[in-house]
């Protein structure tokens, strides 16, 4: 039984005529005949009866009629939801993001993705870079944004820009009116930095330790907008990549670029290599990739 047979059955019930029902179908009359004659065939009875002047429903097909009905109109109902998927008319998709890159870069590329696709409906996991990859890993989420992994086997990365870290420093600070600042001079303060297993912190620790040793840490969060705080509070300074220099800013603390060593890593786009990307996250990962703005590493003042 398929879906041609249950259409040309519920036609030639509809019209209780061979011919009408070929007419609305665009097929002959012989050619629907065959048709229902296998649906029956492979039913095991005969669903119609024909006399040379009309046609009626057997027993079996009056039973299966109701359900050929609805059976066509799930198909035709699951047949528009999928063509209006892959035309963007609807949708979802889910990314998982970095908390760094979904509170600051990511907002104006949902914008512009907004625009273009206003019924397509984004989930964002706001997640430690860990989490990223353990999202994509397991195919919750089809595309998640982060750091550049070290081991990409079965991964794509799509690069979007190098991200280079900046100092945290309060307003009222000496650091706060230099044009750069050396990590010596940033470790003679004390240190905030985002608890472990953050990426950023154990980032940090990785480039500090070959210059300066271990990364000696004042205080510790888990988010990014608490250390910000502690920094405007005077409670110390702290390191984040560049792409936090605008929130940073708004909660009182200074940006200034940070140098010996610059600290550097590449930000993109991570997805499955063996997975095939739905429309929605394909339209998705094409709006990152060319409207994600870089942040400008400068000093804040």
């Amino acid at each position: 039984m398929n879906v041609k047979q249950l259409r040309a059955f519920v036609t030639v019930a509809k019209y209780q005529s061979f011919a009408q029902a070929g007419e609305h179908l665009h097929v002959s009359q012989p050619a629907l005949s065959l048709t229902i004659k296998a649906l029956e065939d492979n039913l095991g009875g005969a669903l119609l009866t024909r006399t040379t002047r009309s046609v009626s429903l057997t027993a079996e097909g009056e039973v299966l009629l109701p359900l050929a009905r609805r059976l066509l109109a799930d198909w035709d109902d699951t047949e528009e939801m999928l063509r209006q998927r892959f035309t963007l008319q609807l949708g979802r998709v889910s990314v998982a993001a970095m908390p760094a890159f979904a509170g600051n870069l990511l907002p104006h590329s949902l914008k512009v993705f907004r625009q273009r696709y206003p019924k397509v409906n984004v989930t964002v996991h706001d997640v430690i870079n860990e989490q990223v990859l353990e999202l994509v890993r397991h195919r919750r989420v089809e595309l998640g944004i982060g750091f550049e992994p070290e081991n990409t086997e079965g991964l794509n990365f799509h690069p979007l820009y190098m991200d280079r870290f900046v100092a945290v420093v309060p307003a009222d600070s000496p650091l706060a009116t230099q044009t750069q600042a050396t990590w010596a001079q940033l470790l003679a303060e004390d240190f905030i930095a985002l608890q472990r297993p953050s990426a950023v912190r154990l980032l940090l620790e990785q480039y500090v330790a070959a210059r300066h040793g271990k990364l000696a840490v004042a205080f510790e969060s888990h988010q990014l907008s608490t250390i910000g705080r502690m920094v405007a509070s005077g409670l110390g300074v702290s390191a984040v990549p560049a792409l936090c220099i605008n929130q940073m800013q708004e909660l009182g603390a200074r940006c200034v670029t940070l140098v010996e060593p610059a600290v550097e890593r590449r930000i993109g786009v991570i997805a499955l290599a063996d997975h095939k990307l739905s429309t929605a996250a394909q339209a998705l990962l094409e709006v990152l990739l060319s409207h994600t703005q870089t942040p400008e590493v400068t000093c804040v003042t």
